[in-house]
Formats: C-alpha cells, sequence, structure tokens
C-alpha cells in the first residue's frame, strides 16, 4: 500500500515496526511491511527514524507539491543495479536501440489510448459514429511512426508530432463524454484551467513518483531519455516510457467524471486555474490505489498494474544489456 500523508500539520514517526502518523484528527500505526511507499503531499514532518526504517524495508518517501508532481524523494544511495545498465542506455540513446524502444512506447500509447475509445463506445450509441471516426483517424498513427527511422534525435520532432495530434483527438473524445459541467478544452497542465485536467495531472503526478521508483530499482537512470530531450533536472527516461502507463490514469479518472463521483468542492480557485485541495486528493488517491491494484494481462500472467510498472522497466533493462557488445 501507499502510506498518503495528505493532513496539514502530520507527523511520521517510528514505533517499533511501524510507522506511527499523527495529526489534529489523531494517530494510527501502520506495519512497515504493508508500505511500499510514503506519499506527503502537504505541510508535514517525517523523523529520522522513520525515514531509517522506510530505507531498511526500500520503502522511498515522495513529496508531491500541490498539483501532485514530485519534487524530492528520499532513497537509497545506491542504484538498483549494475552500472552497465545505465551506460548502455545513454550510448542507446544515440542510436537505433533508442529510436526503436520510443517507437514502442508511443505506440503502446497510441493503442491504448484507442482500446479506451473502443470501450468507452460501446455504451454510448449514439455517438458511434463520432467515435468510428475519431478511432479511425488515430489508427493511421502508429504505421507512421513505425516508419520514420534514424538517431532518437533525428526522429525526435516527428514522432513527437504524430503523438500530439493523437493525443488531441483522443481528449476531444473524452470530453465529449463528459457530463455537461465537466466538459474541458484540450490538456491545461500546472496550473490545470478545468475540473478534469487537475484531477488527471495529480494522478500522473503519482505515476511519475512510481515509475522514477521502478526505473532506479531495475537500474536505469531516471534522467538519460531517448524521446525527451534532456534537460537540467528533467527526469527524460521517465517522461519517455510513462507514456505506456498512462491509461492507468486515464481510466480512473474518466470513470470518476462519467460516475458522478466528482464534487465541486474537491477545487480550490488559484490565479490563473485550478487547485485540488486535501479532499479531492484523497479521492483521487483512493481511485487510483484502486486501479493500480488490478490486474491485467502481462507476458502470459495476470498481473497488479502497479507491479507491471516495475516489470516493464526490469524488461527495457533486461533488453538494454542484449545489446553490450554492439554498443561498446
Amino acid at each position: 500500500m501507499d502510506l498518503v500523508i495528505n493532513t496539514w500539520g502530520s507527523f511520521v514517526k517510528k514505533k517499533d515496526k511501524c510507522f506511527l502518523i499523527k495529526n489534529q484528527d489523531g494517530s494510527a500505526e501502520i506495519s512497515a511491511e504493508k508500505v511500499n511507499t510514503i506519499i506527503i503531499t502537504n505541510s508535514a514532518g517525517i523523523s529520522s527514524d522513520a525515514v531509517e526504517l522506510a530505507l531498511s524495508k526500500n520503502i522511498d518517501i515522495v513529496f508531491l507539491d500541490k498539483y501532485g508532481n514530485p519534487y524530492g524523494r528520499v532513497w537509497h544511495s545506491k542504484f538498483g543495479s549494475t552500472n552497465l545498465i545505465r551506460r548502455i542506455q545513454i550510448e542507446s540513446g544515440r542510436n537505433e536501440i533508442g529510436t526503436n524502444l520510443s517507437k514502442e512506447w508511443v505506440n503502446s500509447k497510441i493503442n491504448n489510448q484507442i482500446e479506451f475509445l473502443k470501450d468507452l463506445k460501446k455504451n454510448r450509441p449514439e455517438l458511434h459514429d463520432y467515435f468510428d471516426e475519431s478511432i479511425s483517424y488515430m489508427s493511421q498513427f502508429p504505421a507512421k511512426v513505425d516508419e520514420l527511422s534514424g538517431r532518437p534525435d533525428q526522429i525526435r520532432g516527428s514522432i513527437m508530432g504524430y503523438e500530439g495530434s493523437c493525443s488531441r483527438k483522443y481528449f476531444e473524445v473524452l470530453s465529449t463524454v463528459m457530463p455537461e459541467k465537466w466538459k474541458f478544452s484540450g490538456r491545461s497542465r500546472n496550473p490545470a484551467k478545468d475540473e478534469f485536467n487537475c484531477l488527471l495531472n495529480y494522478g500522473y503526478g503519482m505515476l511519475y513518483s512510481l515509475t522514477e521508483k521502478a526505473c532506479i530499482i531495475a537500474g536505469l537512470d531516471p534522467y538519460a531519455g531517448f524521446l525527451h530531450a534532456d534537460n537540467y533536472n528533467k527526469m527524460s527516461f521517465v517522461f519517455d516510457i510513462i507514456e505506456i502507463f498512462r491509461e492507468y490514469i486515464d481510466i480512473p479518472v474518466v470513470h470518476l467524471f462519467t460516475r458522478k463521483m466528482v464534487h465541486e468542492n474537491y477545487f480550490d480557485e488559484i490565479p490563473g486555474g485550478l487547485y485540488l485541495n486535501a479532499e479531492g486528493k484523497k479521492a483521487m488517491v483512493s481511485a487510483i490505489n484502486q486501479s493500480l491494484e488490478e490486474s491485467i494481462p502481462y507476458s502470459g500472467k495476470n498481473v497488479m498494474k502497479k507491479n507491471v510498472i516495475q516489470m516493464e522497466c526490469h524488461r527495457v533493462a533486461n533488453h538494454l544489456l542484449e545489446f553490450e557488445n554492439e554498443v561498446f
């Protein structure tokens, strides 16, 4: 489970082999054996002995800003595996190894979006023609992606253009299925301009954290990306690989709205947009955790989504190791 601390003034400390959480509402003890990640989203404190307990159990501690973006974490000072993986990863960003993985991830994202739209179409017969036209439009792009060749930096503009075209159509369709009061106009980030993007941004922030952790454990460098350009403190590789997991957030967010589980009091107005308050974060975290604990087919087995993230990062790391003799 993820231990989410989102009550202002909370404090986490160690009690025997448990975490003791105290706040204005009382206190609670949670066994360290049950915790995967400690996520702190509001003004809160954590003691050094609680940090030590977390690290001894391979529990990372993640700090999220008010938009849900991770701005810091406490994790081991060691990477999760051999340095050879990261050396190959960096070299792969300059050749077709990185190109082929980038194309695979973008096409997975597009195909996931298409499958979700097909699922939404089933119960909306009055919109079948609109869905069919949108799906047909998006379906042309995987082949275009496959046709690209060259180094990652040479195909970056084209592949991001194809991905952007698909995403604009995808979110246009998602807005169509929203209840009238929750419809939105495209993506907006920090701050979100509407309630849908407010929830989506917060969910993606949680996903970034999980994916970064999975990369570190697998021995991958979160900052050495292929598709997304390098920049100071930019987790380019996390942004690359997270594309195939975005549906883990998209689906529960859409369902929260279409099943009338979102309330106006989840949001506070801030300059330029909206902010998800404590009540909204509580509902969002619950929905995302429930989604991540669902099992889906992966490599011939049924695997919880949150474990698929880790397994996929290990798969990529092992795939990179296969090219050791070609890279060096």
